[in-house]
């Protein structure tokens, strides 16, 4: 994905004009709904703005936080977390975000990031992480890979309950370990609950799952849901092969409406994290898709307060 340069951060009269018109669109007549979750910007999305650019243009288009990168390329690199993750956050603390989750790419509690990235978090404050990804391996038994997994994310699982923080497992579609949502229960079903949960993506589970799986899986995630991720796609077909095609939300398949009710229903208060997966995304796309996204989330929560 092409990322958003500091020569675009820099034009500041455009983009303050064009914040300002997209903030008025996402709610301008009316106040968010005090009772919906933190809306934040997964910060891969700007990944080329210092921690104080990263602050101003989040908070111009409206977000209630950061889910910041702490990872290989990220806003924040692994071996710099002990020093660089609390500048960040104090970045834009001080700015007026919160900065209610990470996300990582840890796999194994041996990876010597490990534990500064936890332990760290916890002494700020950041309450959840967001955990790497395993992939399925050719010939290899699904058990034993499953098997395999569930004690990498146990030792995590054991940092994260010594730091009294929530590791969040992601549900990403293809040939991930936990696209298809059972498998996550199955890894994490007899793990302390404070300690992992799910980090549920409508968009995923609508990949694998179709018409009624996304909606069996987001039921199972609920009693454990810490973190939700926010994207779009639709299915195109391109060389006569049919690909997930992502784009701004609300123009794909994901079923955004009776989503947020489920979610509302239930009083989720995690942290919403919303992405942007399409190609090109400039800071205007990134202020319409939050536009869509608060008037979704504060409709959904309004009716249930």
């Amino acid at each position: 994905m092409d990322s958003i340069t500091r020569r675009e951060f820099g034009r500041s009269a455009a983009l303050a004009g064009t914040l300002a018109l997209m903030s008025g669109q996402a709610g301008g007549q009316t106040k968010a709904a005090a009772n919906r979750p933190p809306l934040c910007l997964f910060s891969k999305h700007l990944p080329r703005l210092n921690y104080s650019e990263l602050a101003h243009t989040v908070k111009q288009i409206g977000f209630d936080g950061v889910d910041l990168t702490v990872r290989p390329e990220g806003h924040v690199l692994p071996d710099r977390v002990a020093d660089d993750l609390p500048r960040a956050f104090d970045t834009l603390r001080s700015a007026g975000l919160a900065v209610p989750m990470i996300t990582t790419g840890l796999v194994s509690a041996a990876d010597p990031a490990a534990e500064p990235t936890i332990e760290t978090a916890a002494k700020l404050g950041i309450t959840r992480f967001k955990l790497g990804y395993w992939q399925y391996r050719d010939k290899e038994s699904v058990d034993a890979r499953l098997s395999e997994v569930q004690h990498d994310v146990a030792d995590l699982v054991t940092l994260a309950a010594e730091n009294s923080v929530t590791a969040g497992y992601h549900n990403h579609s293809g040939n991930y370990v936990g696209a298809a949502v059972w498998d996550i229960r199955a890894i994490i079903a007899d793990m302390d609950e404070k300690s992992i949960g799910y980090y549920f993506d409508p968009c995923h589970a609508t990949a694998e799952g179709g018409e009624g799986g996304w909606k069996i899986d987001l039921r199972m995630a609920l009693p454990r849901l810490q973190m939700v991720a926010i994207k779009d796609f639709y299915w195109e077909k391109r060389s006569g092969k049919w690909d997930m095609r992502m784009c701004p939300l609300g123009q794909g398949m994901v079923r955004w409406h009776e989503f947020f009710a489920i979610l509302a229903a239930a009083k989720f208060q995690g942290p919403i994290s919303m992405h942007a997966e399409y190609d090109p995304v400039e800071v205007a796309d990134l202020a319409s898709d939050f536009a869509f996204l608060k008037k979704q989330v504060d409709a959904a929560y309004r009716s249930v307060s």
